[in-house]
């Protein structure tokens, strides 16, 4: 904790933008930790599905915070670059650490492909219904003026579908469970605090992004795609790649992917319909590359989870694949 002392110290005071930014996405980092060890505790309470479930959506926490701090800077290309890099991150990234770790580790790993090739096919689905603002804006003149409300259509049928499948993911399964260490209040007590601090450090972390950018020379796309979609996925970075280590696959793509389809189905509505409070509106119609490369890895990730089965060498695909999409927006 000390950390996010530290991270705020260096906010109020107003110091050196590079060396704020990097203090405040450690201490991301570290209440990532802290949600991660807290959530673990409920796996033994609820299940891989449901822990997988409540995991994911306080990981995405910070990117909430971060994605309305953003908006209220009237950053909206970082919010949109954020969004689809959080699902860029999970899928390809963190999903291919832990295929790498797990598979180093444990060799083939086989998970429950039913649970895995339906939450797959939802971020297929919700990649799609992304895309069609920007389809339509590019193929149809008369829907440009129209992006606003063709946007809230879709925000507002992707909630419809969250909330519908919700209960997939809630559903108990019969996995063994190792017992939680933890009292439910201690577990309760650790997640709140973590949420309360994540709100503080979401703040502190768009305050520094634009100068610390700009002294390192980076774009805004770019820190939205990679440095700002990382920092916000740490729970999904430290918590999945360690349950593949420990040969618990099921939970770990439950972590994984449930990030991503959260991101797809809630967290991208929620901060679509919060942007009207804002004097910046956020709206689906992306960069036409960033709308190619989150189609591109829904299906990729659909494809490698179909067959319920990860290797080591899955996961180098799946990280060569990220670094070069992350590649090609270096320079804006």
């Amino acid at each position: 904790m000390a950390l996010l002392v530290v991270a705020g110290a260096l906010d109020y005071s107003d110091q050196n933008a590079v060396l704020r930014f990097v203090a405040a996405a450690l201490a991301l980092a570290i209440l990532a930790r802290l949600v991660g060890t807290a959530t673990e505790q409920l796996g033994g309470r609820l299940g891989t599905g449901a822990a997988g479930s409540v995991q994911s959506a306080l990981g995405n926490l910070p990117e909430l915070f971060v994605a309305l701090f953003a908006l209220h800077r009237g950053l909206v290309g970082v919010v949109k670059a954020a969004l689809i890099g959080s699902v860029l991150a999970n899928s390809l990234l963190v999903l291919g650490l832990a295929f790498f770790a797990g598979g180093l580790r444990n060799g083939t790993q086989r998970f429950d492909s039913p649970r895995a090739r339906t939450i797959a096919t939802l971020t297929l689905l919700a990649a799609a219904i992304w895309s069609i603002p920007w389809f339509a804006l590019v193929l149809l003149a008369r829907a440009a003026a129209h992006e606003q409300t063709l946007s809230l259509i879709c925000g507002g049928v992707l909630l419809v579908v969250f909330v519908s499948t919700l209960p997939i993911f809630l559903a108990g399964d019969a996995m063994p469970q190792e017992p939680p260490r933890w009292s439910l209040r201690a577990t309760i007590a650790v997640l709140a605090a973590s949420a309360a601090g994540a709100v503080f450090v979401s703040d502190w972390f768009v305050s520094a992004l634009e100068p610390a950018t700009s002294s390192l020379h980076i774009s805004q796309t770019f820190a939205g795609l990679v440095i700002v979609a990382i920092a916000g996925n740490a729970v999904e970075n430290v918590v999945g790649v360690q349950l593949a280590a420990r040969n618990k696959p099921d939970f770990a793509i439950a972590v994984i992917i449930n990030s991503s389809l959260q991101v797809a189905l809630a967290l991208t509505p929620v901060i679509l319909f919060a942007s009207l409070l804002f004097a910046t509106h956020l709206t689906l119609v992306f960069p036409t590359l960033l709308a190619i490369s989150l189609l591109l890895a829904a299906f990729v990730t659909a494809v490698v989870v179909y067959d319920g089965e990860s290797t080591w060498s899955e996961g180098v695909v799946l990280i060569g694949f990220y670094v070069v999409i992350a590649s090609a927006f270096w320079w804006g």
